[in-house]
């Protein structure tokens, strides 16, 4: 289990680090309206996470998830890259669903 689905607002998102130190893995997940989606935490242009500051992936009016360093934007139910220096280029997702009321990591 990654996280309660009640911890994250809609039009949320919240990070997380997984494995052992040398095998880590940064990912993020971001709700909407219509479901939660998994992305690794990092820009397909600089290859960096996302954000600066924790668990802030967001645009300020929350429509889009927001790369912090030059300010690329990404759909959320797809992680498709409309505003920046990688256009057409897409986060990688990483599968999540919800169970019992709980994001998990799916792979």
């Amino acid at each position: 289990m990654l996280c309660p689905l009640d911890a994250l607002d809609v039009r949320g998102a919240k990070g997380f680090v997984l494995g052992e130190p040398g095998a880590r893995r940064k990912l993020f997940v971001v709700r909407d309206e219509n479901g939660v989606y998994g992305y690794k935490n990092s820009c397909p242009h600089s290859r960096r996470p996302l954000e600066w500051v924790e668990d802030q992936f967001m645009s300020l009016d929350r429509s889009h998830i927001q790369c912090t360093q030059h300010g690329a934007m990404f759909q959320l139910n797809d992680g498709l890259c409309v505003y920046g220096p990688c256009v057409g280029e897409s986060l990688t997702p990483v599968s999540v669903a919800v169970t019992d009321g709980d994001i998990v990591l799916l792979d």
